[in-house]
């Protein structure tokens, strides 16, 4: 595609603040949502925190690992949610150390990817089977926006909280493809904010009149809010600053446990940091997986998460719905993803705007992300032009790696778990590899 706006490139500055700003929109709620999954009481994790991580770790991969090459904004991995939970138990030396852990996963790979070349990669994962690959992951968050804009977690089906959420979809399609330049370059500011003041009318009318339904809006986020709030950092908790905390490894064996919840996850994200790698490449015409190498964002990545868990907790990974905002608006300067990094920094402290961003309906974020994990679907789908369709090998690898993906499939063994997608790709590597092979030897 035609980029407004190349890695190297620097919008000016009043713009770029907004465009990094919208990169924070889009990554906000994910990144938000995992320390509520993983610690609903807050003693461990911190949302805070969690943002001020993302933010320290996305510094590093732009700046020191890939040396400003690859636009890429790191948050919170719902992979490591299930790992999370278990090494809550360890306390805040034990989250912190399966991070350790994952992290090293990456590093590892890295340096043996250093020392054979990547150009395995290119083979074992060609279009064919990363293609769909990529659609999966969009294709495997629909369930997520949909349940946004039910309003599940409200508890009851909510016709007027489908509206809002169609809504927000809606103004961010008119500003994308009917408004005028500006407006094109921030299309999700400008859905989100919309549709809040919809519901934000909405949630007024419903407390006048007392009818439940109208309540989107959650006023109760900015109660007891401050101006200036410092997060609960893991690394202050390790120190023991937090008396109501525990630290609980009391022995090798504890470490071991926390090795076998982290690890493995590790290695299966590794199939996602790669095709999320090499969709954000056809976006922007240049082959990350080369320059700055795999080995550099595998670095980026691992690192970054051991950087993102010191503060909050939260190992990072590469965000699709960062990618997805990238390609919508055109705009994949690291100048702008690293002004959002910093943004998370400094909001992190700022309590009003972390109770914005939950106080925001749920509805509105599966409007906007109805867009942005439609995109990275349709990337995927993308990749599959060049490929010979006719050809039922190829049938058969895509429909080995969608319908195990889309269907759920999931692989369970003791405390490791692979994911759907992961299941998916490594059913698709081998059919490609084995029919491959067959077709060479005739």
């Amino acid at each position: 595609m035609k980029l407004v706006y190349d890695i190297a490139d620097k919008p000016p500055i009043r713009k770029n603040l907004i465009y990094a700003f919208q990169q924070l929109l889009a990554i906000m709620a994910a990144t938000l949502l995992v320390p509520i999954l993983v610690d609903g009481t807050g003693t461990y994790m911190s949302q805070p925190a969690a943002l001020c991580g993302a933010g320290f770790g996305t510094l590093f991969y732009l700046f020191i690992a890939t040396k400003k090459k690859s636009p890429v904004f790191l948050g919170s991995s719902f992979a490591f949610i299930s790992p999370l939970a278990g090494a809550v138990a360890f306390g805040f030396l034990g989250i912190f150390l399966g991070a350790v852990f994952a992290g090293l996963v990456y590093v590892i790979i890295a340096l043996i990817i250093k020392k054979t070349g990547s150009e395995w990669v290119n083979k074992l994962l060609p279009p064919v089977v990363i293609g769909p690959t990529v659609a999966l992951i969009g294709l495997s968050l629909c369930g997520s926006a949909v349940n946004n804009i039910n309003n599940t977690a409200a508890g009851s089906y909510n016709l007027v909280a489908i509206l809002v959420g169609v809504i927000a979809f809606i103004i961010t399609v008119f500003a994308s493809t009917k408004g005028g330049k500006g407006m094109k370059m921030i299309p999700f500011i400008i859905g989100i904010l919309g549709a809040y003041i919809v519901a934000l009318t909405f949630t007024f009318i419903g407390n006048a009149a007392n009818i439940d339904a109208l309540k989107l809006v959650n006023l109760a986020a900015f109660d007891n809010m401050q101006i200036f709030k410092v997060p609960r950092f893991t690394f202050l908790g390790i120190f023991g600053a937090y008396p109501e905390a525990t630290n609980a490894i009391g022995s090798f064996a504890d470490v071991i446990s926390i090795l076998v919840l982290f690890a493995p996850v590790a290695f299966v994200t590794l199939a996602e940091h790669i095709a999320d790698h090499k969709n954000l490449s056809t976006i922007i015409n240049r082959d990350l997986i080369t320059d700055p190498g795999l080995d550099k964002t595998l670095i980026g990545d691992g690192v970054g998460s051991i950087v993102g868990s010191f503060f909050g907790g939260c190992p990072n990974t590469t965000y699709g719905e960062s990618v997805g905002c990238v390609a919508i608006t055109g705009n994949a300067s690291i100048s702008t993803i690293a002004i959002a990094a910093v943004y998370c920094i400094i909001l992190s402290f700022f309590d009003p705007f972390v109770c914005f961003v939950n106080s925001i309906p749920s509805c509105i974020v599966g409007g906007v992300c109805i867009a942005l994990y439609g995109f990275i679907a349709v990337s995927g789908l993308k990749m599959l032009q060049p490929v010979d369709l006719n050809d039922n090998r190829n049938l058969f690898v895509v429909a080995a790696i969608l319908v195990p993906g889309i269907g759920g499939l999931t692989l369970n063994f003791s405390h490791i778990t692979i994911s759907s997608i992961a299941t998916g790709l490594i059913l698709g590597i081998l059919i490609n590899v084995i029919f491959n092979k067959r077709e060479a030897a005739k």
